[in-house]
């Protein structure tokens, strides 16, 4: 296999972007990745593009082709995949790119993720995407994505005794941090007190506890590592990339505080990359709920279970602290369009292992983890990228 980097990236600014349409966004973000990358239509072997509901949020599905099209790459007939594992579906379209890549079949390949959530009411967003439950067993009876979240958080306090002003702590740090990315769908910063206070949603999950909906696109552009000086002076290396599965339904897991997809993902690519937890200055990682952050961090190994609810609380995951958690302003604050979510935490590392993050830049930053869920952890990616 051969080892893959990426030599551009583009990202849209996040947000409620009521004049765009999604094949605006795909356009705008294919075109800042491609310059990013020096990269030329007549180069590019192949497209994997994230998309989780296309037909539900815009009435349109085969999104392949579409986004070959509004990308100007069907007079070259060029072979674009849907990728769909629910708002894992970014981080899986980013895989299976490099896995064309590392086997030789392709040299130039390009992974995108797109959604266009607001052309739809609060409701039918919802409806769309508890459908990465299990429709049967959980959403027929009731069960909405932050109910399930809700679940998990109530457990998590329960057990280990997590506070729920250690879960609001997780939302502050974030919208610090969102406040300073320019693409950031909310670019304020919020008090405690104030996610304490927000509308209730689930028990214990409140408004300020949950990620917005969202438009934007984001997209990389990925070559074998060898040619990768040809265009890019500075291209970032993936050391590993990781996919695991779980049972849909929680009602099905071993235990509902620990997502095992991410514990079995994060094993597969700290193995493949030869690292330790130690080695890692800096992660993004799916906190659709604030809940969903203190697991991730536990899951993938960067503390011990049930001492997630801390990090933030005492400065770990901070910028400036051992490690930086979601400098983007994560899913909380930077947005979640779901389809691109996984995409632009790899945009993010691009931008930090380059030195290019601004004022939310990790110092030294060499190595960093990009961790992406689908669901409640039916599906879970990680991948390990470097300078």
């Amino acid at each position: 296999m051969r080892s893959v980097s990426i030599i551009g990236a583009g990202c849209t600014r996040f947000g409620e972007r009521w004049e765009d349409s999604l094949r605006d966004l795909v356009v705008e973000t294919g075109i800042m990745a491609l310059e990013d990358s020096n990269v030329s239509g007549e180069e590019i072997d192949g497209l994997y593009v994230g998309n989780m509901s296309g037909g539900r949020f815009v009435e349109q599905e085969h999104i392949g082709a579409l986004i070959s099209d509004c990308a100007g790459l069907s007079r070259l007939h060029v072979p674009s995949t849907r990728v769909e594992a629910a708002c894992a579906s970014g981080g899986l379209a980013l895989r299976q790119a490099v896995l064309a890549v590392a086997s030789g079949y392709s040299d130039v390949v390009i992974a995108a993720g797109v959604e266009k959530m607001t052309d739809v009411t609060g409701g039918v967003a919802a409806d769309a995407l508890a459908a990465a439950a299990d429709r049967e067993w959980e959403c027929f009876f009731g069960a909405t994505f932050p109910a399930l979240y809700a679940m998990i958080a109530r457990l998590h306090m329960h057990r280990y005794g997590t506070t729920r002003e250690e879960l609001a702590q997780v939302a502050v740090k974030n919208h610090h941090n969102g406040s300073m990315n320019p693409i950031s769908q909310y670019q304020m910063e919020i008090t405690v007190e104030k996610v304490l206070r927000s509308p209730l949603v689930a028990d214990p999950l409140r408004v300020l506890d949950c990620s917005p909906i969202t438009d934007g696109a984001a997209a990389v552009v990925l070559v074998p590592t060898k040619i990768a000086h040809k265009y890019s002076d500075a291209p970032i290396k993936i050391l590993a990339t990781a996919q695991a599965s779980d049972t849909l339904a929680l009602h099905d897991r071993r235990n509902i505080t620990t997502l095992d997809a991410t514990v079995h993902a994060a094993k597969k690519a700290f193995g493949q990359a030869g690292l330790e937890r130690k080695d890692i200055d800096l992660a993004e990682v799916h906190d659709a709920f604030t809940i969903g952050e203190i697991a991730a961090i536990e899951d993938l190994g960067f503390v011990e279970k049930g001492e997630g609810g801390k990090a933030a609380e005492e400065g770990l995951t901070w910028i400036g602290g051992k490690l930086p958690i979601n400098t983007s302003g994560g899913l909380k604050a930077c947005g979640h369009p779901v389809g691109a979510t996984g995409i632009k935490q790899a945009y993010e590392m691009v931008l930090q292992l380059r030195g290019e993050a601004g004022k939310r830049q990790v110092e030294g930053a060499k190595v960093g983890l990009t961790h992406n869920v689908g669901g409640c952890g039916g599906t879970a990616l990680v991948h390990i990228l470097s300078r």
